[in-house]
């Protein structure tokens, strides 16, 4: 009877160390997946900087006379805004950039690139991504958000940049067309033209 009630002793805390050796398992499993998810973040954000600066490096050296300034991380506002000014140095429009490496497109995207958009009073909002949304191959517009794989972005920005130069130069045409307007009139109308 005192063998078997040592038995059932040793066998019982021979469970109780088993059930502590598989919590404690469990418990470091939990932990290591936890590691591994916000290492893999922290990658991914890593990893989208660097896309960002790549970018940021892009647009310095292809359009020297613009200004491409930095948002910085944890600010409201995308990634880049790019002040883009004409040969006589006159700002003709504001573009804000935004990038993304990820593995999947995700339509979130779209609604708050619009809201930056809105608060920095850019006229244009550019989405760079790996992955874009369905039926686009390289780059297009959808939503008022321009969207480009990476490789395409220097030409959709230069397009987009071309826009804007054409844009400016149409509104300082028409700066004063009324008073010009008025002038000529008074001038055809006045006693020097006669």
């Amino acid at each position: 009877a005192i063998r078997q009630s040592a038995k059932q002793e040793a066998c019982d805390e021979n469970r109780l160390r088993e059930a502590d050796r598989d919590n404690t398992i469990a418990t470091l499993r939990h932990q290591i997946d936890e590691l591994k998810r916000k290492s893999e973040q922290g990658s991914n954000q890593a990893h989208g900087e660097v896309m960002e600066l790549v970018l940021e490096d892009a647009l310095r050296r292809q359009f020297p006379l613009d200004t491409i300034d930095d948002v910085p991380v944890g600010v409201h506002g995308g990634d880049l805004l790019h002040h883009v000014f004409d040969p006589r140095s006159h700002e003709c429009g504001l573009m804000l950039w935004e990038s993304k490496r990820t593995k999947a497109w995700s339509d979130t995207w779209l609604p708050k690139l619009r809201d930056d958009q809105r608060a920095a009073k850019a006229h244009l909002a550019v989405l760079v991504t790996a992955e874009l949304p369905r039926n686009f191959s390289a780059f297009g517009c959808l939503d008022g958000v321009w969207i480009a794989k990476p490789p395409f972005a220097l030409g959709l920005a230069m397009a987009l940049r071309a826009g804007l130069l054409e844009a400016a130069r149409t509104r300082r045409l028409l700066e004063g067309r009324q008073t010009k307007m008025e002038l000529l009139y008074q001038y055809v109308a006045g006693p020097e033209f006669r």
